[in-house]
């Protein structure tokens, strides 16, 4: 009977250690999961760009050059769509850092204009550069006004794009649509052929200036950037206040021998909510202490300014960058 007793005691003594092995093995085991997670500190990163003929894929090969040497890590500048394509890829985590627009980055965390749902996983990074709308002609085209655009062959951007939005949403600002104009959705390098060959006869084009696809152009055949009207402007400002006033100055391409007054927004970075504090703010830190390497790879890398980061976004700022601006004293 002692035996027995003493066997079952034992025997229950030995279930509850090995219940709590088995709780302390799984609490272990999700300490590691968590803190080793490959999305929150990566040894490889994807930064979303645009097309090869905007200024987002050099810039965002000066970057991938800047995060490898400063951070150690392996990064890779990819060619996609451009902005609103770019909040997709980062909600689905197919990349890391993406470019957008500060306008288009607004729609997507509220779900509104060209987002029918709000896109979730998307911080701040940086505010970059002014992205200026260019409503491009041929020097001897007939085309003098917005307005003459009626009845043309337009290209708006590619399918999707920061750039079609901004198109439709200056047609509308003067009073037309898609309606009254025969519209090309193709990205900046296929326009500009299509320009050369004189199958459309404007392009839209939000860039920075001078933007490369408009610069070949403008060498074979010369360019005009038209002014928008006032009232235009007006209009647009006051249903999109994130537009800003700009002017294109003469003699950024051949063929332009006059100011261009128009509009800009602004290209920002932004990164996944998934990267952790510190590997975001060890990106932030090489970024803006390197800008003389993004300036290598396009002019509009000197455009970067530390003070000027927080200008114009209005999404959420990922903490680590939070954490480097505010030991820099910068703020919106």
């Amino acid at each position: 009977m002692n035996i027995n007793l003493n066997y079952e005691g034992d025997k229950a003594m030995t279930t509850k250690k090995l219940a709590i092995f088995s709780l302390m093995l799984a609490l272990i085991v999700s300490i590691v999961g968590c803190s080793s997670s490959s999305s929150s500190n990566p040894d490889a990163i994807q930064i979303a760009t645009g097309g090869t003929g905007g200024t987002y894929y050099p810039l965002g090969g000066g970057m991938a050059q800047i995060f490898e040497d400063e951070v150690g890590i392996t990064a890779t500048a990819q060619v996609t769509g451009a902005s609103v394509e770019n909040m997709q890829l980062i909600s689905k985590g197919e990349v890391h850092l993406a470019f957008t627009q500060n306008d288009i980055a607004d729609y997507a965390v509220n779900g509104i204009v060209t987002f029918d749902a709000k896109v979730e996983g998307i911080s701040g990074i940086a505010a970059l550069y002014p992205e200026i709308i260019q409503l491009v002609v041929a020097t001897d085209s007939d085309i003098q006004s917005i307005q003459d655009l009626k009845g043309k062959k337009v290209s708006v951007g590619a399918p999707g794009s920061g750039n079609e939005a901004n198109s439709i949403q200056i047609l509308e600002a003067a009073g037309l649509s898609y309606e009254d104009i025969d519209e090309e959705l193709k990205s900046y390098a296929d326009s500009a052929d299509s320009f050369k060959d004189g199958l459309i006869d404007a392009m839209f084009v939000t860039s920075g200036i001078p933007n490369s696809s408009v610069q070949d152009i403008a060498v074979s055949k010369g360019v005009r950037i038209l002014s928008l009207d006032a009232d235009v402007v007006s209009a647009l400002k006051t249903k999109y206040p994130f537009f800003v006033d700009e002017v294109v100055p003469a003699g950024t391409y051949d063929g332009q021998d006059n100011d261009a007054a128009t509009v800009a927004v602004l290209a920002s970075l932004v990164a996944s909510t998934e990267l952790s504090e510190d590997f975001v703010y060890d990106l932030t830190k090489a970024l803006f202490e390197n800008l003389d390497v993004l300036e290598s790879k396009h002019a509009k890398g000197g455009a970067v300014k530390l003070e000027k980061a927080l200008a114009g976004l209005t999404i959420p700022i990922h903490p680590g960058a939070q954490k480097y601006y505010d030991e820099n004293n910068i703020s919106k």
